[in-house]
């Protein structure tokens, strides 16, 4: 929780320092990027995580993967590798990616298949998901084989479930509820 609140005050911290600066759509990039780049590499991950590893070294070793970030997105790795919280990384960027989609009326749209959504269907999901919600649109795509087939569409707290699984376990339980004699 304590981890969180910190993570949240240094997102709000660095969107504030970009909009100050007028580069917050080029730190929104970078943050996104580090997200991917976390997200693939469970390596990077272990090393920031790490207390063995020193702070010159995970800072070396984010210079040289990220080279070519803001210089707003950089300094972030120079704080919290100085105040001892670059463990703390993947939440801030989170936390900033959020706090942008916030206040640009950015909706995250998180898709559940089978197998990866083609761009066609990638485009139909957005364009339909924007007529829903009236504003601006992400989509992440996961992949989950465990649905069977179909799909399950989440909208902040609204989840349509589409899914083969979900049809599944729809059966079950009415099947559970009713007694038979």
């Amino acid at each position: 929780m304590a981890n969180t609140r910190a993570a949240q005050r240094y997102a709000k911290a660095i969107l504030d320092l970009s909009n100050e600066k007028s580069v917050v759509a080029e730190v929104n990039n970078d943050m996104r990027l580090i997200a991917n780049t976390l997200e693939q590499n469970q390596e990077l991950r272990d090393v920031l995580q790490s207390p063995v590893v020193q702070p010159s070294v995970k800072q070396s070793i984010l210079k040289a993967i990220f080279k070519e970030v803001n210089e707003v997105s950089s300094n972030a790795f120079k704080v919290l590798l100085e105040n001892n919280r670059i463990n703390l990384l993947s939440l801030v960027v989170d936390r900033f990616i959020y706090l942008y989609d916030e206040a640009n009326n950015i909706k995250v749209a998180k898709v559940t298949t089978v197998e990866p959504l083609t761009p066609e269907m990638e485009q139909s999901v957005l364009k339909k998901v924007k007529e829903l919600t009236g504003s601006e649109v992400t989509l992440i795509n996961k992949i989950d084989a465990s649905i069977i087939g179909g799909f399950i569409l989440r909208i902040g707290d609204l989840q349509y479930d589409a899914s083969i699984s979900g049809k599944l376990n729809s059966l079950r339980k009415t099947f559970n509820n009713q007694a038979y004699a």
